[in-house]
């Protein structure tokens, strides 16, 4: 079967006019984010339905949010982290990471957010947000397609066919536009806002590989009470742990990998693609 080509890019305008409009309109949207791909929708309940059987998931699975990168801590609730965990120290590191690339924190969900966009940690409301790095074009989208959808956030999932219906522990992320077409071929009215130059978006984070971004967790931080708070990594994605801890250190926060992050995230192979 013949895949469709791309034609519509994440640097040009029109284009991305095109595609938060769609998104608007309930249309699932795959896009350049970063050196890789991710699907957005809007948040609404129907719609992040509709996103996850996309993929293949159970519908009710509870899904990302996603923001400018920016706008990340608008959608946590800061008075409920610890009082052992000093605010300005989380978005200090909020800066760090999103002003060196994609990544993805965990934390009390601000009351706005719906429950299909949250999840109860222990008696703790969270919210899992993904975010571009500050300088990736993929913001601009984010920013229209909200305005369009008149909303302050989006529904984000990786760009993938879920576990769930491949059967495999690991369904990676796709870093190819052809990739997502031929895998997303279902969906007719997709929209696939695509890269440019895949290489040079992956070349553009060489401290990054090309999947789902590495995740931290704020909401319950671990440690003794006399040593510096220590932040988990629920997730070990495209940024390696000792990237996050050395960002971490100067703030005086330590991090440490979860029991669900013991081993990293694999890469999508593709047959004759270089990373």
């Amino acid at each position: 079967m013949q895949i469709r080509t791309p034609t519509r890019y994440i640097d040009h305008p029109a284009d991305v006019a095109f595609a938060a409009r769609a998104l608007a309109d309930g249309v699932v949207v795959a896009v350049a984010f970063a050196n890789f791909y991710a699907l957005v929708a809007r948040p609404d309940e129907e719609c992040v339905r509709r996103l996850n059987l996309a993929k293949g998931r159970p519908a009710d699975q509870v899904g990302s949010v996603t923001v400018a990168a920016y706008r990340t801590p608008s959608v946590f609730d800061w008075s409920r982290i610890s009082p052992r965990l000093p605010e300005r120290r989380v978005r200090a590191l909020m800066e760090i990471l999103y002003g060196a690339g994609p990544f993805g924190f965990r934390g009390p969900a601000a009351d706005r957010l719906p429950d299909h966009l949250t999840r109860h940690d222990r008696g703790i409301r969270t919210a899992q947000v993904i975010a571009p790095g500050a300088l990736c074009p993929s913001n601009a989208f984010l920013e229209r397609a909200a305005a369009e959808a008149g909303v302050d956030h989006l529904a984000i999932t990786s760009a993938n066919r879920s576990r769930h219906l491949t059967g495999v522990d690991e369904e990676p992320a796709h870093w190819k536009a052809d990739g997502i077409a031929a895998d997303f071929a279902h969906l007719p009215d997709l929209v696939l806002l695509a890269h440019r130059d895949e290489p040079a978006a992956r070349a553009a984070y060489p401290a990054y590989l090309p999947n789902s971004v590495t995740l931290l967790s704020f909401h319950r931080p671990e440690g003794e009470r006399e040593e510096p708070p220590v932040l988990i990594v629920d997730r070990h994605g495209s940024l390696h742990v000792d990237r996050v801890r050395r960002a971490a250190a100067p703030l005086g926060l330590q991090v440490r990998l979860g029991a669900t992050a013991g081993q990293r995230l694999p890469v999508r192979a593709y047959d004759g693609a270089l990373v």
